[in-house]
């Protein structure tokens, strides 16, 4: 069955690669960006593979760009948008913890209700929550990131839970990527050291925290989206989707182990 989907955060990486993939499945994707530079980067990459994806500006947190997606009457609400953040939270600004939430937990919830109310209405309707690995391992100095996925994780499950007591078909998934070479690790990674100084209880290991991730993206990261990807179209097009969808499978392993070995 041919579904209408919508995918935020669509401009680069993982959520790209997906709207590209379901596009070429046969299904009506609508991509969105976080502003319009990325809308027009998008919209010519789309026209070069010919694909038949709407793409459109959608930056969650506006209240007035969340509404555009009410009359779209989905089917698949594809929750990918959000911001890295890192630091230790002995120091981290507060500021940049509070956007970080702001984006990738309250405005990811608050597009999830808008959408939520048609499918309801409707009874039907899928949304898949994109999380992480690293929601369900603490990671030191990513933490500031992570918190923002446990938390996204917890909400996940716990919408699900409330959706079956309904028994409307409404299905909540969630989709946990683990370390992917998209260059948001990097980018996410580096901002620390764009507050960081001589004040912080860290400067004096800069150099070796630099090194120690490149040393871990290198080890960990997988090549391209692909195994990612395959689980989104997955749960996406699964009549009564599973609660998790992860990918590298390696990766997922690796988080479990160290679960049970209490790290």
């Amino acid at each position: 069955m041919l579904k209408k989907i919508l995918i935020t955060g669509a401009g680069t990486g993982i959520g790209r690669d997906a709207a590209f993939e379901l596009a070429a499945r046969g299904h009506q994707v609508w991509a969105t960006t976080y502003d319009e530079t990325q809308a027009e980067a998008l919209t010519r990459d789309v026209r070069v593979r010919g694909l038949p994806i709407t793409v459109f500006k959608l930056d969650i947190t506006s209240e007035a760009d969340r509404a555009l997606a009410v009359p779209l009457a989905l089917d698949v609400l594809i929750n990918n948008a959000g911001v890295g953040e890192s630091g230790a939270l002995a120091e981290v600004p507060m500021e940049r913890i509070r956007h970080a939430f702001e984006v990738n937990v309250f405005a990811t919830l608050a597009l999830t209700q808008t959408v939520l109310a048609g499918m309801l209405a409707r009874e039907r309707g899928t949304v898949l929550i994109v999380s992480s690995i690293a929601g369900r391992i603490p990671v030191p100095f990513l933490m500031p990131y992570g918190m923002t996925k446990f938390a996204l994780s917890a909400a996940g499950a716990g919408l699900r839970a409330e959706m079956d007591r309904l028994k409307k078909n409404i299905h909540i998934t969630l989709i946990e990527p683990g370390a992917i070479h998209t260059g948001f690790n990097q980018a996410m990674t580096a901002r620390k050291y764009d507050w960081m100084n001589e004040r912080s209880y860290f400067w004096a290991l800069r150099d070796r925290l630099k090194a120690e991730e490149k040393r871990s993206f290198d080890f960990l990261e997988a090549r391209d989206t692909s195994s990612i990807v395959a689980q989104i179209v997955k749960a996406a097009e699964a009549r009564r989707p599973r609660l998790r969808y992860v990918a590298p499978r390696i990766q997922a392993w690796m988080v479990r182990l160290a679960r049970v070995c209490g790290v």
